[in-house]
């Protein structure tokens, strides 16, 4: 069992292409900001090397709208957890200026959020997702 835990959460009122790409940006948050999350190199019989994975599981999880992802977010702030947020403007973004700007232009209560990536300790986090069910 691991002592800290990743979860993410996805609105479910996504497009599925949107759900894939939220949910592959957000783990990419953790996996920059703790190298120690970094897992070894997999090497195949033919002495190929792929690239690593994340060391311990991400578990993804829905939340039925805005006001379900608003409630994670400011109790994963109460927290004091590590929190990755993905909103909704930034499906129209092309680079990561274009990100930077249109998540500055709102506060923590304004954002439009479609994704967020909780990490910490595992109690703390299940305390912020309390109520979600895992993705389907």
């Amino acid at each position: 069992m691991h002592e800290n835990k990743i979860a993410i959460i996805v609105r479910d009122d996504l497009m599925n292409w949107q759900k894939l790409n939220v949910t592959a940006f957000l783990a990419s948050a953790v996996a920059i900001e703790f190298p120690e999350l970094h897992g070894r190199h997999l090497v195949t019989a033919s002495g190929k090397t792929y690239l690593p994975f994340i060391k311990q599981p991400v578990l993804v999880y829905k939340a039925d709208d805005l006001n379900q992802m608003q409630r994670v977010f400011k109790r994963a702030k109460e927290r004091e957890l590590n929190i990755g947020i993905y909103s909704a403007p930034l499906f129209e973004t092309m680079t990561e200026q274009d990100n930077l700007d249109a998540t500055a232009k709102y506060t923590d209560d304004e954002q439009d959020l479609v994704g967020l990536i909780i990490y910490g300790e595992s109690k703390r986090v299940n305390k912020a997702i309390d109520g979600l069910k895992f993705h389907d």
